[in-house]
């Protein structure tokens, strides 16, 4: 009779963890095996035995981060919201989140594998297809704002859609180059506030 395999010895989520908050702070490509065993615990025998490669420990700590720190960006998915009120809730999670200084700043998915070698294109694609995904997101929002008449008539929802979240994006390197929070928060407002429909009042806070 066949042995069974070891069971695996070690935590998953606190493994997952430290490589996220390395692959956040150096990126994918400047994120070393060596450095991702030492903040892990693993063995490389045990690494490659869990996630495959480098490239499959990315992608599962990037899920990590999704269904963590990187969670604000489903705020705009939330379709009991008030689609403005979803928009404006987004933008400012998502400032104090990449502002909060319990974890690197600036996004783990705008940030991580934007550029890279050759050898790096799975990685780049893991992140591409979260950005590609809240994207689209973030159009079907504005679909319901203009559907709602709280958002303007006028809007082309996709395009607008490339505006709000490029805004997102540029957020990482504002904090990175030290832009004050209290900066990007009226910035947002002033993103909010183009979607607005004239009809409505601009002193209504949506936030909570």
């Amino acid at each position: 009779m066949a042995q069974q395999g070891r069971p695996r010895v070690f935590d998953e989520q606190h493994v997952l963890d430290a490589a996220m908050r390395v692959f956040w702070r150096h990126g994918y490509e400047a994120s070393t095996v060596a450095e991702l065993r030492s903040v892990t615990g693993l063995s490389a025998a045990s690494l490659y035995g869990a996630f495959g490669s480098k490239e499959g420990l990315f992608e599962r700590a990037v899920e990590h981060y999704i269904a963590g720190p990187g969670r604000v960006s489903e705020l705009v998915g939330d379709i009991t919201l008030d689609p403005l009120v979803a928009v404006d809730r987004m933008l400012h999670a998502t400032i104090e989140m990449q502002s909060d200084p319990a974890h690197p700043g600036g996004c783990l998915v705008t940030l991580a594998a934007t550029v890279g070698a050759e050898g790096d294109a799975p990685a780049r694609a893991v992140v591409t297809e979260r950005r590609v995904l809240d994207r689209a997101r973030i159009a079907d929002c504005l679909r319901r704002g203009i559907t709602d008449g709280v958002m303007r008539s006028d809007l082309d929802p996709d395009v607008a859609a490339l505006l709000v979240h490029s805004f997102m994006l540029g957020v990482s390197t504002q904090i990175l180059d030290g832009v004050r929070p209290a900066e990007l928060h009226r910035a947002a407002d002033l993103v909010v506030e183009g979607l607005r429909s004239p009809q409505l009042s601009t002193t209504t806070d949506s936030r909570p």
